[in-house]
């Protein structure tokens, strides 16, 4: 197949999250099955117009707060240069609406759409638009077959009249060789909690400082490493020095994938208190490492933790509660390493093997033209 797909950033981007993540892995194995694979994303500083990688062609136009208008014309160009059977739209946050300039079937993507969550991440103009351009979904993709990657984003668009039977999940994977557990690097001799991903006003991360700040005395020697860039960054140091909590909290911003992992492995839980998520793959990350998670419990988050199995939810914003969890994990090592053996168990059913060769089916199902791709039960599949 020839494959265009449309996303707002590559795996390259400095502000890549786990949405190009989910992309590139897929991409890159199709592009390895024989595919014929393009995408169009939006330039960054130092990037070249064009380039390839992972056996994929990479085509960088307009910039990060432009791309969707500058979307139609470029792709449009594509279209006229080669065909394609197939067009993928990464639909994230400002949608492309494919449909008016797309000369081939397109097959929609969706990890969450933000609704009422956006006006707590941007300006209230800024949001209103966002919260706008989301509201046309589902009459714009109405006849766009969909896949999600969580029963939680596939409630939510049948809740906004879009066709149940058009929509299929098909849940993220893992790179099992990279994220696992290592003997070799034992967890923190002194309490250790991690964040890890993007830093965004929405994700909530100050909720953790907050629920942390009255275990400081109970648990000598508490560090909490913020692992990830992003633009609330700035924010979030002035909360932790304003709550006094900058002298155990770290941040590292971006790091590499083995410093990651080795703080990952590291840590006695990795902390989610994200206000939504569509799937939680840094959930996924830190069990395969043998690490537990707390989560709020918000869609996407519920989807990938099992309460009481691979981690702790507990009701967003509700600090006393996320305390009383972290406190819990904290405290009853035998819970951790019950956990942590949950963790593993549950990480082993996800790979992204089984991800691509999902898509690839739907892929072959949409450019045959048909739309109707759910499957009557969903399952999770096994590694």
């Amino acid at each position: 197949m020839r494959i265009l797909a449309l996303n707002w950033q590559d795996r390259k981007h400095p502000l890549a999250g786990g949405a190009e993540v989910h992309l590139h892995e897929i991409l890159s194995r199709l592009g390895h099955a024989g595919h014929d694979i393009v995408l169009l994303c939006s330039r960054f500083a130092g990037a070249p117009h064009e380039e390839r990688y992972d056996r994929m062609r990479v085509v960088r136009v307009g910039g990060r707060n432009t791309f969707n208008r500058t979307v139609p014309g470029a792709a449009r160009r594509l279209l006229k240069q080669q065909r394609f059977d197939v067009v993928i739209d990464d639909i994230n946050k400002i949608p492309f609406f494919s449909k008016r300039f797309a000369t081939a079937p397109v097959l929609g993507i969706v990890h969450h759409l933000f609704g009422t969550a956006i006006f707590r991440e941007v300006n209230p103009l800024a949001a209103s638009y966002v919260y706008f351009m989301e509201s046309l979904v589902p009459r714009r993709y109405r006849d766009v077959p969909m896949m999600v990657v969580s029963e939680s984003t596939r409630d939510d668009l049948v809740r906004r009249g879009m066709n149940a039977a058009m929509i299929r999940v098909v849940y993220n994977g893992i790179d099992h060789a990279r994220y696992r557990p290592d003997a070799a690097v034992a967890k923190s001799p002194t309490p250790m909690l991690s964040y890890l991903g993007r830093i965004k006003r929405y994700k909530s991360i100050d909720h953790l400082f907050s629920a942390a700040s009255p275990l400081r005395d109970r648990f000598p020697g508490l560090s909490i490493h913020i692992i990830g860039a992003g633009d609330d960054m700035p924010r979030l140091q002035s909360v932790a020095r304003h709550t006094a909590m900058d002298n155990c909290v770290t941040f590292h911003g971006f790091l590499d994938a083995e410093e990651k992992i080795r703080l990952i492995r590291r840590s006695w839980a990795v902390v989610c208190p994200s206000l939504k998520e569509g799937w939680g793959l840094t959930n996924i990350e830190a069990n395969a490492c043998g690490t537990p998670v707390v989560c709020a419990d918000v869609p996407g988050l519920r989807d990938s933790v099992r309460a009481g199995e691979t981690g702790l939810l507990y009701p967003y914003g509700d600090i006393a509660s996320l305390t009383d969890r972290l406190g819990l994990i904290l405290s009853d090592a035998a819970l951790r390493d019950r956990l942590a053996t949950g963790a593993l168990e549950w990480a082993a059913r996800f790979n992204w093997d089984a991800a691509a060769r999902d898509t690839e089916e739907i892929l072959q199902a949409v450019a045959a033209g048909t739309t109707q791709i759910a499957l009557r039960r969903e399952t999770v599949r096994a590694a």
